[in-house]
């Protein structure tokens, strides 16, 4: 099968059409792919007790059947995104697809402990390179502000869906037809969508190894991102002396890249790109939004459970409006909400909405209701991310140079699996320390599980407030660092809506 586009024909009116066509089919094609990574870092926690009896996993070994998957997902995002930049986006999104697949059915034949855990790694390695490069390919399809944010809304949107309709998915398959299927079912639609790519996708010439090749910069950067992401994953089945002197090392190999950098011929990160406000200030209010909306998705989905009584299926279906309005909001007004007020207002309404909806999670009680207690705080998260998610990715991507959108593109991806791993370690802890203690000093199990899920928002709550503070100076509009020659903060930041 021949993956070359035919040449285009016609009157101008139908190659305008047929190129709108494309994008659009291509739009769908990146969807899908970004939707099956997306939909595996959360199908899997639902199905976690199905594959603990079926394989007889231990406690601490059943955690290893996520952190096999994220620490190679986060580790290399950074990485492969760079990669792309050098030998051409589609050619690495497309070889992700397929290492994605192959290990997805992997998976789901697994019948062992360790056959389930390297293929759950090689899994993080194939979702790494697809998601990576996502978004620079998007900048690229869509080069007109109002076209791009029409597209970062949809794909925001799909993202959005993919990591709340996972719970629900997970418990679906799991006990209509075993926790297999939650890995088997990405073979068909993984295949669909690789030779979908090749027909719709146009290709795309990358810079070449040559251009940027820094191995030990790259091998290094490497290692420190998945040190991070295993430092934090395991941090709470450590001693707290413990995870600080683990958490030293990913420290020396960033401080020996960064180091690299200044050095090498032609280092992994072009110096330039981080001087970019727009991009930094973007992925740093990201990563704690995204702390503190991974606090939610978690331990929410516990207080459904442990507090409220609800069983699996329910629970995934509790937070089926998260995903609906998500979904509504970002493809029916986001991108023309955008248009008309800027990514920067629009950004922090939907982060002071994140934090009105914290705000009332940490006011739970132990005899709540799903209705009164937790959907109004649900509706208020949902429709608040579906504000800020597309406004600081339209954000970030617009502080990097075409040539750098695949860099641009990990680094943001890089931010958000560490910031919600972060987060997520976070809260969890301190909701079980907390908990624990007013068990020994007699409080029954219900009103203690619940205050400590209660200090968990309130501190999450202050990390959305963080975060809402962070962007108001840090991406407000005007002029800003340049990322690079040719590169203007202000019309960076016009390209992110504020003129679309």
């Amino acid at each position: 099968m021949s993956s070359r586009i035919p040449p285009r024909s016609g009157t101008p009116s139908e190659r305008t059409a047929e190129r709108t066509h494309s994008r659009r089919a291509s739009l769908v094609v990146l969807c899908a792919g970004a939707l099956m990574t997306i939909l595996d870092g959360n199908i899997v926690t639902v199905a976690m007790p199905a594959i603990q009896n079926d394989l007889g996993f231990s406690g601490p070994g059943l955690a290893w059947v996520v952190n096999a998957y994220l620490i190679p997902f986060g580790g290399l995002l950074l990485l492969a995104g760079r990669l792309g930049d050098l030998v051409g986006r589609r050619r690495m999104f497309t070889s992700g697809l397929v290492v994605f697949t192959v290990a997805s059915a992997l998976c789901g034949v697994a019948t062992g402990q360790g056959a389930l855990v390297a293929a759950r790694a090689l899994q993080g390695v194939g979702g790494a390179m697809t998601s990576a490069v996502v978004l620079g390919m998007l900048v690229r399809l869509f080069p007109e502000p109002r076209e791009l944010a029409r597209a970062i809304a949809v794909f925001s949107a799909v993202g959005a869906a993919g990591g709340a309709l996972g719970t629900f998915l997970g418990g679906a398959l799991t006990q209509a037809l075993g926790w297999h299927w939650i890995f088997l079912i990405n073979v068909p639609i993984g295949a669909v969508a690789w030779i979908s790519a090749l027909r719709v996708i146009e290709p795309d010439r990358g810079a070449g190894l040559r251009a940027g090749a820094d191995y030990p910069g790259s091998a290094l950067v490497t290692g420190a991102l998945m040190l991070t992401v295993y430092t934090i994953v395991g941090a709470g089945e450590r001693s707290a002396g413990s995870t600080l002197v683990l958490a030293a090392a990913p420290v020396t190999l960033f401080a020996a890249f960064a180091l690299r950098q200044t050095r090498a011929e032609r280092p992994l990160i072009r110096p330039g790109l981080l001087h970019s406000r727009l991009l930094t200030g973007a992925n740093a209010v990201q990563m704690l939004m995204v702390a503190a909306m991974f606090g939610f998705q978690y331990i929410g989905a516990l207080y459904i459970q442990r507090v409220l009584g609800f069983g699996e299926l329910l629970t995934g279906t509790a937070f089926l409006p998260a995903p609906v309005l998500i979904g509504v909001l970002m493809l029916g007004l986001s991108a023309r909400t955008i248009g008309r007020f800027g990514a920067h207002r629009v950004l922090l309404a939907g982060l002071s909405l994140i934090t009105a909806g914290m705000a009332l999670l940490s006011r739970l009680p132990a005899d709540g209701s799903y209705a009164v207690d937790v959907l109004p705080a649900m509706l208020l998260l949902s429709a608040g991310f579906a504000a800020a998610m597309p406004a600081v990715t339209g954000l970030a991507m617009s502080g990097a140079r075409e040539e750098d959108a695949g860099l641009a593109s990990g680094l943001f991806n890089t931010t958000q699996v560490v910031g919600g791993s972060l987060g997520l370690a976070v809260l969890t802890t301190l909701a079980a320390d907390r908990t624990d203690g007013l068990l020994a000093a007699g409080v029954r199990l219900v009103p203690a599980t619940t205050d400590g899920y209660r200090l968990a928002f309130t501190v999450g709550t202050g990390i959305a407030a963080a975060a809402l503070l962070l962007a108001v100076p840090a991406l407000r509009p005007g002029p800003a660092a340049p990322a690079g020659p040719g590169t203007d903060g202000e019309s960076a930041q016009d390209r992110a809506g504020t003129r679309a």
